[in-house]
């Protein structure tokens, strides 16, 4: 059993950066003189002396080819997990009714693939750290996929609610580790554009989303009987939506290289060589030019301490590796990481208690805006599950699902103002901005009375916050040294997590009642994480280490 154990997990497990190791280092620090992160030494100077960067091996490949197929294929995985997390919130108007769910229960509902996205994201994030970033990648969108689409067979609300739960497992996963790959194949002048660029495809994950939901929901041709099982329009979106990450899942198995900045760090410098020629061969092709790189300068610690799982009982080396994983967050919080983790978490909980707490009640709001007034105004009939038990499913509103699509499609000016601007203006500027923005298009949201007033204000904040989500993906991932970086996003992948569960669950509980309440609380503490943001270094266009 322990060597089953070693071979999952690999034999090439990579100690992450212990701070006996940070000792020695040299430090980058920003333009303002702050440290971004420690450095290791290189070793020997004559040993470097024909070898280079991994800097400078991503400059030598070039920019072209491959990276506009990276794009594609992570911005796919991209897409489909916000496709898997948002096909819940499209189809509560109509499953609300179907298993006779109270507004608590869809709070419970909406909360559920946060909760496993907040198990997944750390332990995810832990293990591409460690073993590779590819490998995660392919397990965690195939649990995404393959639980969320049993989850439309699901007969029972409690049964649903524990598959997505563990689909949400899944989404974990790939969403911190697809920047961290991503970010390793870029050059630096190009990073933060090219990071933006793949944000953006969360936007069309949205859209795909919601223009599936407008598509297959209201539809009744697609309802049938499937034993005993009443299997209703929602039930084949919900299998729609598992497709994407299957997809990509599939893509990244058979297409996609290992990071090669994870090569470097884990000393396998022949294959990380491989993926540069690779890389430059795609880039150039057609050229008659050859790849100048000889050899790579690998760090002082990445002739890689092979990670000895210990020796022992299988229960005794399950503890060694769970006490390993936890070592990443200690660490992320030593100096001089610490002031930077500490801003990170309160932006993370902000905003994602903000954006997914309201983003998950949208098309429910939008529905409750039928008969006009304000979102808060109709609520007195949602209540209870006995209120929705006799009510039929069908015909549904289709208004609800085409203004999803608007929202969604809403983002576009944001992601486009992002791409063009984070090199320039920077991502912390454009973080702090747009969080201040959203908190001031939340608040008139609450004061709007009609139902075309709401969606103008609904698409603002989807425009102006998807500038924050942009951002924060940017400078999330250039402010931490590879043995550390996807650890600390699925750590604050995980506090985020944690704040969307409690959006979710705090609108369940006074949506009907105090709805005011929720959607005042999501102004103010967007607010908060706008000042906050002033506190983290500057980022554009830093080297990664």
């Amino acid at each position: 059993m322990s060597r089953r154990i070693s071979e999952v997990l690999g034999d090439s497990a990579r100690e992450p950066l212990l701070p006996s190791r940070l000792e020695d280092s040299s430090l980058d620090s920003d333009a303002e003189g702050e440290v971004l992160f420690e450095r290791k030494n290189t070793g020997d100077g004559e040993k470097r002396e024909n070898k280079s960067s991994y800097e400078e091996a991503v400059e030598a490949a070039g920019f072209g080819s491959f990276h506009g197929f990276l794009l594609v294929v992570c911005g796919w995985a991209n897409a489909s997990d916000a496709v898997e997390i948002l096909c819940v919130s499209f189809l509560l108007p109509t499953a609300r009714c179907d298993l006779q769910l109270s507004s608590a229960d869809m709070g419970l509902l909406t909360a559920s693939i946060f909760l496993g996205m907040m198990v997944g994201g750390y332990m995810w994030g832990y293990l591409a750290d460690q073993r590779g970033r590819k490998k995660v990648l392919v397990i965690s969108l195939t649990v995404n996929g393959v639980f969320g689409a049993l989850a439309s067979l699901a007969p029972w609300f409690w049964l649903f609610l524990v598959l997505r739960f563990i689909s949400g497992v899944g989404v974990g996963g790939s969403i911190p580790v697809i920047f961290s790959y991503f970010s390793e194949f870029q050059p630096r002048r190009r990073r933060g554009a090219m990071i933006s660029a793949l944000a953006t495809f969360w936007m069309a994950g949205n859209i795909l989303a919601a223009g599936l939901a407008w598509l297959v929901i209201p539809s009744t041709s697609s309802r049938f009987m499937l034993g005993s099982l009443d299997f209703q329009s929602w039930r084949l979106f919900v299998v729609l939506c598992s497709i994407p990450s299957l997809t990509s899942a599939f893509i990244f198995s058979l297409a996609m290289p290992e990071s090669p900045k994870f090569l470097m760090e884990a000393g396998q410098e022949a294959a990380a060589m491989d993926v540069f020629q690779k890389m430059f061969d795609l880039n150039q092709r057609g050229s008659s030019k050859t790849f100048q790189i000889t050899g790579l300068a690998m760090t002082s610690g990445s002739a890689r301490d092979r990670a000895q799982v210990a020796r022992g009982s299988e229960s005794h080396q399950l503890t060694h590796l769970f006490k390993k994983s936890l070592e990443p967050i200690g660490q992320i919080f030593t100096k001089p990481l610490t002031t930077r983790s500490t801003v990170l978490m309160i932006i993370f909980f902000c905003i994602s208690f903000g954006y997914y707490g309201l983003w998950m009640w949208f098309p429910e709001l939008f529905k409750r805006t039928a008969d006009g007034g304000s979102p808060c105004a109709n609520t007195s009939h949602h209540s209870s599950p006995q209120s929705v038990e006799n009510q039929s499913c069908y015909p549904v509103n289709t208004a609800v699902y085409m203004e999803g699509f608007i929202t969604a499609a809403s983002s576009l000016p944001g992601n486009v103002f992002t791409i063009l601007l984070m090199d320039i203006v920077g991502g912390k500027i454009l973080l702090s901005c747009s969080l201040l923005l959203s908190s001031i298009s939340v608040f008139f949201i609450w004061v709007v009375k009609t139902k075309a007033q709401s969606l103008v204000m609904s698409c603002v904040f989807s425009a102006v916050s998807v500038i924050s989500w942009n951002a924060l993906d940017v400078v999330s991932t250039e402010l931490y040294p590879t043995q550390l970086r996807s650890s600390a996003l699925g750590f604050f992948t995980g506090v985020s997590r944690i704040a969307a569960i409690m959006g979710n669950l705090v609108f369940g509980q006074l949506v009907d009642s105090h709805c005011a309440v929720p959607v005042l609380l999501v102004s103010a503490l967007l607010f908060t994480g706008g000042l906050t943001a002033l506190r983290l270094p500057r980022t554009r266009q830093t080297e990664l280490t």
